[in-house]
């Protein structure tokens, strides 16, 4: 019906006059400084444009993470100008966060796709690297695509792809990649597209390769504080000055900020696609097969790999960790949470070492006594959840789907509301435990805080869903 109230509206403005289509045919109109011709068949333009991508893929963690992380429950949004919807995975079509996500990602996937198709081909000193980089970005775009949303279009206004076709797709323009240039980064992309598909064999063969390319690689998402893109999410976390915004697990106070301040013209980046990946990968998958020894060799490694990982000392005190309510949140070190102590951080004290890469709680200990049980696994899920804090994956290993916006149902003829991809995603064993996600007791006479739910053991104990925990 909307769609038929929109198109009569169209007949009506557009039949007033039989000159108003002249008016507003931009595509008539010329700027001699933006035309196709003074990119493509231009020397470096393919360089130039690689720069762009790059630039681009800045814009798309400025929206996935904000989003991905609120729906998590790595934070609680307290008082933020932020989505006030995603705490509560209130996940609405009209939500225009949904609207930018989406065409964020598209924006990547269509750049790269007119790099490869128009502007590589046309540039005299267009190479396999430069080639291979845009097949990369191609699939990270679909890898995007699959990993927070149900069912989203793969091209203009075209008919909703599934998750799990993009996961498909993603893999073979990063394989493209790949024979071009073989990266440790192209490897673990495909690696993770394996690995939400369920592909265990694919995952692990992926993972391996990648870490026998490089065993510490690090590829990260660059911003610019100066001239822009600038980390939203670190003005979110740190330069926020004394507005309250998002508070962290106390379980993961520890971690918390990933972001900080940098420099006038550098602003911190997001290290999405890192050689830790591939060690809980691989250590998921040894628990899967009962092989415990397996498990504790590469969680090990995990262990090494973080203890050689930029730790930033910042100066933190701004932040009261006090919510709305004075002595409501944890905010010394002799705070105990969940039994455990350690966790979080006494930021009046003076300077304060943050993991700026990746950090964990998990020990050689913890490693030496993990056992091939539900346990077990809900460790390695806990410690996924400290290393990639802050870097949008813990939504995804919770199964929650985002929607496709209203405008893109409205003019897009293949979609309908109610369609896959219209509406969210949640499971049910998360749905069930929404008011919780963020929850924690605190006392602060005592010092002993303790989170609602344990995340952790509920995505193990639904371990045989399809929704998460996917080698199980």
């Amino acid at each position: 019906m909307k769609k038929l109230i929109i198109i009569s509206t169209a007949i009506l403005v557009f039949g007033c006059t039989g000159d108003f289509g002249d008016v507003v045919d931009y595509k008539e109109v010329e700027n001699p400084n933006l035309s196709e011709a003074s990119v493509v068949g231009q020397p470096n333009s393919a360089s130039i444009w690689l720069t762009g991508l790059e630039r681009q893929l800045a814009n798309v963690f400025n929206e996935t993470l904000v989003l991905s992380e609120l729906g998590s429950d790595n934070y609680v949004n307290t008082q933020t100008f932020f989505n006030q919807f995603m705490d509560g995975l209130l996940i609405q079509i009209t939500d225009p966060d949904m609207r930018d996500t989406q065409r964020q990602i598209q924006r990547l996937r269509e750049l790269a796709v007119f790099g490869i198709g128009q502007v590589g081909p046309g540039d005299p000193n267009y190479n396999a690297e430069i080639e291979a980089e845009f097949n990369y970005f191609e699939g990270i775009s679909y890898l995007f695509s699959g990993m927070y949303f149900s069912a989203l279009p793969q091209e203009p206004v075209g008919v909703p792809v599934t998750s799990n076709e993009h996961y498909v797709n993603a893999i073979t323009s990063l394989d493209a990649a790949i024979a071009l240039n073989a990266k440790p980064e192209y490897y673990l992309a495909k690696a993770r597209a394996n690995y939400y598909l369920g592909n265990k064999s694919e995952a692990v063969t992926a993972a391996t390769a990648a870490l026998s390319l490089d065993g510490s690689f690090d590829r990260v998402a660059m911003f610019d504080e100066s001239n822009g893109p600038s980390n939203t999410f670190e003005d979110a976390l740190y330069e926020r000055a004394t507005f309250d915004d998002l508070q962290p697990l106390p379980t993961l106070d520890f971690v918390d900020p990933k972001y900080s301040f940098l420099d006038p013209n550098e602003d911190a980046p997001v290290h999405y696609l890192k050689a830790e990946e591939a060690y809980l990968i691989l250590a998921e998958a040894n628990l899967s097969d009962d092989d415990i020894a397996g498990a504790r060799t590469n969680l090990t490694a995990l262990l090494n790999l973080i203890s050689t990982r930029e730790v930033r000392s910042i100066d933190d005190s701004i932040e009261q960790r006090s919510q709305v309510d004075e002595g409501s949140r944890p905010d010394n070190s002799a705070v105990v949470v969940n039994g455990r102590a350690g966790l979080v951080l006494d930021r009046q004290l003076g300077d304060i070492d943050v993991p700026s890469v990746s950090g964990t709680s998990l020990t050689a200990e913890d490693i030496a006594a993990m056992q091939d049980d539900d346990e077990g696994l809900s460790l390695v899920y806990r410690t996924r959840q400290e290393v990639f804090i802050a870097e949008g994956l813990r939504m995804v290993d919770m199964g929650v789907k985002l929607v496709i916006d209203e405008n893109e149902i409205l003019i897009n003829e293949n979609i309908n509301e109610g369609d896959l991809g219209t509406t969210p995603v949640v499971p049910s064993f998360i749905s069930a435990v929404v008011a919780d996600l963020d929850a924690i007791t605190y006392d602060a006479a005592t010092g002993v805080a303790t989170t609602v739910i344990d995340l952790n053991d509920i995505l193990v104990a639904n371990k045989t869903s399809d929704q998460v925990v996917p080698f199980e």
